[in-house]
């Protein structure tokens, strides 16, 4: 369990000793230095605290009887006397150190009584013994004077025994520290252990296991639930992997079996033929466009995803850009019987940002309606402008979108999922460089759905203050 010198037990064990001794350290050095003055102190305020009492019960009839019961819980002795010294009362206890009568004490009486002072404090060292005696003394009235007094016993013995003590609770502190060290390191290493060998696991690309622990301790639960959620994002990330391959090298694949036949079909079988050589031609270099298309997409994605991307922010006419990406779908319309529907509450409308990267958005969407729309063919686009925003709608007719692949229809080749399909236009990789391209501007965008209802895909473009 202790064999790694930094291992969260040794720490834990290390910790627990440091502050045992810490903390016996501190009472051997307080019953060292201070323990004799602390004791002595105590002592004197026993006594004041006694003194003053005595003043407050002074005028009371029960007053001897309250005194004598002041001075057996205290431990102190109690005598009032007269100007002749002449004792009145003196209290039933009468400990060791008190002072009476039959001493010779007159002189610190007699002091006192021609001090015309109300309060005195005196300290009397006997020096066959080393004990020293606290007096306080107290005027009652004219004719009335109490001297409280107590002994401070030489504390040696007592020294000694709380010595053996603090050496009795050094020994038993640093056993308990290292007994509880244990079951403390063992209740908060072993889950901690456990997920480190199931982390390790995870970095080989396991993602068959899970983090969950039977652990109260809320940060090791916080972990366990983040790294259960890392599980399944990189469990995703490699599915994505995985289909993004696969997708690429269909759409690799296809053009490049086109080009292949084609070019063949153009010299075995139609060398003598014009007409037909240049339709071959015609095939092939769309196919060659479709390729480029797909390399530049994927390069556009890696540089956006490595964050070497940035804007270059100028001002243009978003109406203008969007009627000229509109131009290049002129084929669809005659060919396919696509409609194109725009719509803009706005006849110019100027916003600051990257032109070519907005233009994309644009492009991307289209494309992505096109391919997914209803049989009617028709792709509606809205621009709304207000005081504080420009709202941008490219809309379809189609199928709709499960609700639960919304979240991740923004990823990589994620609508080819469960079946790759050949778009009519664009690679699949469309939505996943709208996403990048309005994240970089800090865009707001998103998609409403409905089934059988079509999908509107926008983005809503700040005005600046």
């Amino acid at each position: 369990m202790w064999k790694k010198k930094n291992s969260l037990n040794y720490v834990i064990l290390k910790y627990f000793i440091i502050l045992s001794i810490f903390i016996i350290a501190f009472l051997w050095i307080f019953q060292a230095l201070f323990f004799k003055s602390f004791y002595k102190e105590q002592k004197v305020n026993d006594v004041k605290a006694v003194a003053s009492r005595i003043n407050k019960y002074q005028n009371e009839e029960n007053f001897n009887e309250k005194i004598n019961t002041l001075a057996l819980d205290k431990s102190v002795c109690i005598e009032v006397d007269d100007n002749n010294f002449d004792s009145l009362y003196h209290s039933t206890y009468f400990g060791k150190g008190c002072i009476s009568n039959s001493e010779k004490t007159d002189y610190f009486k007699f002091d006192f009584m021609n001090s015309k002072e109300d309060s005195k404090e005196y300290q009397l060292t006997n020096r066959n013994n080393d004990m020293t005696t606290i007096v306080y003394a107290l005027r009652l009235d004219n004719d009335r004077y109490a001297f409280v007094n107590a002994s401070v016993t030489p504390i040696s013995g007592i020294t000694t025994l709380i010595t053996k003590q603090l050496a009795v609770m050094t020994i038993l502190s640093l056993a308990f520290a290292f007994i509880l060290a244990y079951f403390i390191s063992k209740h908060i290493a072993s889950p901690i252990k456990e997920i480190n060998n199931k982390a390790k696991k995870l970095a080989k690309g396991d993602f068959n296991i899970n983090f969950d622990n039977d652990t109260k301790i809320t940060e090791i639960n916080d972990l366990s639930k983040t790294l259960n959620y890392t599980k399944d994002e990189l469990s995703k990330t490699d599915e994505y992997r995985r289909d993004l391959m696969a997708n690429v090298s269909h759409d690799l694949k296809t053009p490049l079996t086109m080009i292949k036949a084609y070019a063949e079909m153009s010299m075995d079988l139609h060398a003598g033929n014009s007409k037909k050589q240049q339709e071959d031609m015609n095939i092939i270099i769309s196919e060659s466009d479709r390729l480029t298309t797909l390399v530049n997409d994927i390069l556009t994605l890696s540089v956006m995803q490595s964050n070497l991307d940035t804007l270059e922010l100028t001002e243009f006419d978003l109406i203008e850009l969007t009627k000229n990406i509109l131009k290049k779908y002129k084929l669809y319309q005659e060919t396919e019987n696509y409609k194109f529907i725009f719509n803009h509450n706005i006849d110019k409308l100027v916003i600051k940002a990257d032109r070519k990267k907005i233009g994309q958005v644009i492009y991307n969407l289209i494309n992505n309606a096109i391919n997914y729309t209803g049989e009617d063919n028709k792709v509606t686009i809205n621009i709304n402008s207000d005081t504080k925003k420009t709202l941008i709608e490219i809309i379809d007719t189609g199928k709709g979108i499960k609700e639960e692949d919304i979240p991740y229809i923004w990823d990589k080749y994620y609508k080819n999922k469960k079946k790759h399909k050949r778009n009519l236009v664009g690679t699949g990789l469309g939505l996943s460089i709208v996403k990048n391209i309005l994240e970089l501007h800090k865009y707001e965008y998103g998609v409403k759905t409905k089934k059988d209802k079509g999908s509107n895909f926008y983005f809503i473009i700040p005005k600046e203050k």
